[in-house]
Order: structure tokens, then C-alpha cells, then sequence
């Protein structure tokens, strides 16, 4: 085979790769975005007043699921929490942050807060990406960061309200949700090409679970709310963050923080048509904004890539 044979052939596995991270990369916020629509479905009561348990019962599903795919689909849990290592105590804690510091600030301050502090992910993202990865970030990407963070502000600007200094602390504390996540996208990119830190999901869960544990009693969740919590741990928090880390091999850091945005854009949707919860013409139009974002920076980045090969 001539080396250009060999060069085209590596090019276009290269480029299935990526097509195959993006598509895992856009279901994992999709499945996340499902989290408001089935927490609507949950008893009032612990809607209103469990916050610390609705979390801790999805850490723990997610664990069980995570851990039960290393323990029957791997058939090596043990062996792969300890080659995940210093790695993936880190990235786990990592996890766990980002788990319990979003529900903590639900507590003190309302979700469009909360929600705005999140959008701030993808520019932490790409100046930890940049100073710790030396990653260059092209302009598109800048481009697509501003225009998303517009669209987000766009989104919760009617709802964006700061009355007094809990509510100030709990902006304060959601902005570790954003921190650890720009952290462990960090930590993905510099060992997971190397070692497999899907464990670091199981951590997470773990951790996460034996934080809020002490708060969130008495429980109160019945038998209807707890497989509510189940379809949560497995599917909207343990699944999708095992598609993160293994899109996160192909992807550029700011690709993963870019297109996580998908949650917050999805998340009304599953409400307005689950819950009724009918979205404000500033949030649809917002919500365009982001989705912009996120093809603008895809497709010229595909251009590039089609016009680098010819």
C-alpha cells in the first residue's frame, strides 16, 4: 500500500472515529435533559423537601449501574478501579462535585441561576484545556463559546433572579459544577487515551452518594418514587457520562463542554411536552442561539477537515 493509500485510509478511520464520539457525545445531554421532566413526576413531597435524597438515590443507581458494567459487561472490576488510578480517584471526585454541587444549589437559589452559572463551562473548559494541554482553540470555537453563553443568558434572563445572599450562595456553589467539569475534561483528555476511566463514573457515584447521605435523612421516597430514581441513576447519570468518557477520546475538551450545552436547550423541551411546562419565546429563542453554536462550530470544522484532504 502507497503511503498515501495508507494516509487516506488512516484519515477517513479517523474521521468515522469522530463522527462516532459526536453521536455519543449528543446522546449523553439528551439523556441527561430528562432529569427536570421525570423529577416533575416524583411526589410533591420529596420534590419539595429532598433534594439531598433525590440525589443521593441517583448517585447510588448510577454507581450500581456503572459498577455493573465493569462487574458483568468487563468481568474486571476490581482490576480496572485500580489501573484507573491516581486518574481516576480524581476524575471520580470530579464526578462527585459536579453531582452534588448542582442539587445543592437548587437548594439555595432557583434552576435559571443555577442554569446560568453552568453555561460558563465551555469558556473554563478552554482556558484549562489551553493552559494544562497547550490545546490551540481556533476562533470558531471562541465564536461558538460566546454565541452559546448569549444563547443560555438569552434562555433564564426573564427568570435570573438574585434576592438576597443564600440565593448569591447558591450561584457561588453551582459554579463548582462548571469547575470540576472543565477539570475532569482536563483529566479525560491527558490519561484517557491511556487508561480506561469509565471507572471514575462508578467513583463518582460512590463518593457522591456517602456526601449527601448524612442530609438527606429520614427518607421519604416510596416504592413509585424510588424507580423513578432508578430510571435517573442508570439512564440520565450513569449511561450518558460513560458515553462522555469514551467520546471524550476523539473529541477536543471544548467539543465535550460545547456540545454538554445540549442539556440545558433540551431540558425545557422534555418539560413542555412531559410536564406541560410550555417554554418562553426568550427561551426558544435562546435555545436557537445555542444549537447554532454548536452546528456552526461542527460544520466548519468538517469543512476544514474535507478541504485539508483534497
Amino acid at each position: 500500500m502507497s503511503a498515501s493509500a495508507h494516509n487516506g485510509k488512516l484519515l477517513n478511520s479517523n474521521r468515522a472515529a469522530h463522527r462516532r464520539a459526536l453521536i455519543l457525545m449528543i446522546i449523553a445531554p439528551a439523556l441527561w435533559s430528562i432529569a427536570g421532566v421525570v423529577t416533575r413526576h416524583l411526589s410533591p413531597e420529596l420534590q419539595a423537601q429532598g433534594r439531598f435524597e433525590i440525589t443521593l438515590w441517583r448517585s447510588v443507581f448510577a454507581a450500581i449501574f456503572v459498577g455493573g458494567f465493569l462487574l458483568f459487561v468487563q468481568r474486571d472490576f476490581v482490576g480496572s478501579l485500580c489501573r484507573a488510578g491516581v486518574a481516576g480517584l480524581l476524575s471520580g471526585a470530579m464526578w462527585a462535585t459536579m453531582f452534588t454541587c448542582f442539587m445543592l444549589a437548587l437548594t439555595l437559589t432557583s434552576t435559571a441561576n443555577t442554569l446560568i452559572v453552568l453555561a460558563v463551562a465551555p469558556l473554563t473548559t478552554a482556558l484549562l484545556a489551553r493552559a494544562f494541554l497547550t490545546a490551540p482553540i481556533p476562533p470558531r470555537t471562541w465564536a461558538a463559546i460566546a454565541i452559546a453563553t448569549v444563547g443560555i443568558g438569552a434562555m433564564f434572563a426573564d427568570s435570573l433572579r438574585i434576592e438576597s445572599g443564600t440565593a448569591a450562595l447558591g450561584m457561588l456553589i453551582a459554579f463548582g459544577a462548571p469547575l470540576a467539569s472543565a477539570i475532569n475534561v482536563v483529566i479525560l483528555k491527558k490519561r484517557g487515551g491511556s487508561v480506561d476511566l469509565i471507572p471514575a463514573v462508578f467513583l463518582g457515584g460512590t463518593i457522591s452518594a456517602l456526601l449527601v447521605m448524612p442530609f438527606a435523612w429520614p427518607l421519604m421516597a416510596d416504592a413509585r418514587d424510588i424507580a423513578l430514581l432508578a430510571l435517573l441513576g442508570f439512564f440520565q447519570l450513569g449511561l450518558p457520562c460513560m458515553l462522555l468518557v469514551i467520546a471524550a477520546r476523539q473529541l477536543s475538551a471544548t467539543e465535550v463542554a460545547l456540545l454538554a450545552l445540549l442539556e440545558v436547550v433540551l431540558g425545557p423541551l422534555w418539560a413542555w411536552l412531559g410536564a406541560g411546562e410550555v417554554p418562553s419565546a426568550s427561551a426558544l429563542f435562546g435555545g436557537a442561539l445555542v444549537l447554532s453554536a454548536l452546528l456552526f462550530n461542527e460544520m466548519v470544522a468538517a469543512r476544514r477537515t474535507s478541504m485539508a484532504r483534497r
